[in-house]
């Protein structure tokens, strides 16, 4: 069976991106910790959906990531708390994007899954970029989808393209994309803050209710508020 690696975070993202191409291949998964408050909480996650799926896991740390970055997502700073008005605010979302912004943090874990590529002779990356959050990270957005494959292009000797199935979709569409493939997104974990239950406050875990709440889809995350 063909190979890909996927950029797995255990979020709802990653996790029906990566659905997407569980037939078809089989998925090395890669789950990086880099210092962040929810990082106990990804792990698991992660490990439970490569358990169910049948994908092998591994995680990589990035100690130097933490190290160096001044985002609230793993510094003493507090997370965001943002309202349902806030998300369709670009300049609320923005600022709240901007407070939890890791240093070049997809071009890393992509560079890293890349090599791997090369390696283990995958021909795919999975990562969960979607434009919902590509308005407000770059690293998200298709145009660094894009342009980063075109640098593999260039630089890689192999014929790798990263694959991102959610990068035209908003939060909805990916949630009936995981329904679609039957992704088990009640295994995902989104939250920024990293308790054992979603706080339901951050915009991570914002967007994520809205959807199923939008598509009137029983949501099985289980949230403080």
């Amino acid at each position: 069976m063909k190979k890909a690696i996927s950029v797995l975070s255990g979020g709802l993202d990653c996790t029906v991106a990566t659905s997407a191409y569980a037939e078809d291949y089989e998925i090395h998964a890669i789950t990086f910790n880099y210092g962040q408050k929810s990082f106990k909480r990804e792990f698991q996650a992660s490990r439970e959906i490569c358990e169910k799926m049948n994908w092998t896991h591994e995680v990589i740390d990035l100690p130097w990531l933490s190290k160096i970055s001044q985002s609230s997502l793993n510094t003493s700073q507090e997370i965001p708390e943002v309202s349902p008005e806030d998300l369709d605010d670009l300049e609320k979302s923005t600022e709240s994007a901007s407070s939890v912004w890791v240093p070049a943090r997809n071009t890393v874990f992509t560079s890293i899954a890349l090599s791997y590529a090369e390696s283990m002779g995958a021909e795919i990356i999975i990562v969960g970029w979607n434009d919902e959050e590509g308005t407000t990270f770059p690293d998200n957005s298709k145009e660094f989808l894009e342009n980063f494959n075109e640098l593999i292009d260039v630089g890689s000797p192999d014929k790798i393209k990263i694959e991102a199935p959610a990068i035209d979709l908003d939060k909805e569409e990916i949630v009936e994309l995981g329904v679609e493939v039957g992704a088990p997104m009640e295994l995902s974990y989104s939250c920024y803050n990293g308790g054992d239950k979603h706080c339901g406050v951050c915009e991570s875990c914002m967007r994520r209710k809205r959807a199923f709440k939008k598509l009137g889809i029983k949501d099985l995350t289980e949230y403080e508020s």
